[in-house]
């Protein structure tokens, strides 16, 4: 027997971030997911000019983030489980220090629009493995702006206690980066 489900789109609390569960269709063999359909991504006003694809393998308690480079990002696990957390940092944007977190399972994918901070937190045992697809090329030195995942005004919830020793569960980089108040501060000393 064949079914099949058809894509939608779910509106989150941060304007231009959105929920999307892709095309699938299961049949005894399991299941085939339309990760990218260009026609579908343009009728719905969706980037559809994609052109970087990055696969990480996380480790489980493993936490990424929160980064948000001057692109749009499209992601999702191909295998696995992550805790994804998501925090607007969009100059003048009407949702601006909102966060938002999605349990991101294989057939669930978030579109990050550019300027809004993207992290995750591998949960499944053993390794997932994370997709994403870029509207343009990442850069050494490109535009963009990082926040400390673990600031405690931000309220994310992360579901596995993070070491802040264990350089398995978060870097150097990831750790260090400004708060958003820090980098409120920031803004307003540059200008």
């Amino acid at each position: 027997m064949v079914e099949i489900r058809e894509a939608t789109i779910t509106h989150t609390d941060i304007e231009g971030l959105l929920v999307i569960t892709p095309k699938c269709v299961t049949d005894e063999r399991g299941t085939i997911r339309e990760l990218i359909r260009r026609s579908w991504l343009a009728e719905n006003g969706i980037v559809d000019n994609f052109e970087q694809a990055n696969n990480t393998l996380t480790h489980q308690g493993g936490l990424r983030g929160l980064h948000a480079e001057a692109m749009t990002k499209l992601v999702t696990v191909v295998s696995g489980r992550v805790f994804g957390a998501y925090v607007d940092i969009r100059e003048g944007s009407p949702s601006f220090g909102a966060v938002v977190t999605v349990d991101i399972t294989p057939g669930v994918m978030v579109l990050v629009p550019q300027g809004v901070c993207n992290g995750f937190q591998a949960v499944a045992p053993g390794d997932t493995e994370y997709l994403y697809f870029f509207d343009r090329e990442w850069k050494p030195g490109m535009p963009g702006s990082a926040l400390a995942p673990l600031d405690p005004e931000l309220h994310i919830a992360w579901p596995i206690p993070v070491d802040t020793e264990n350089r398995a569960m978060i870097s150097e980089k990831d750790l260090n980066a400004p708060t958003l108040a820090q980098l409120i501060e920031q803004r307003a000393a540059a200008q």
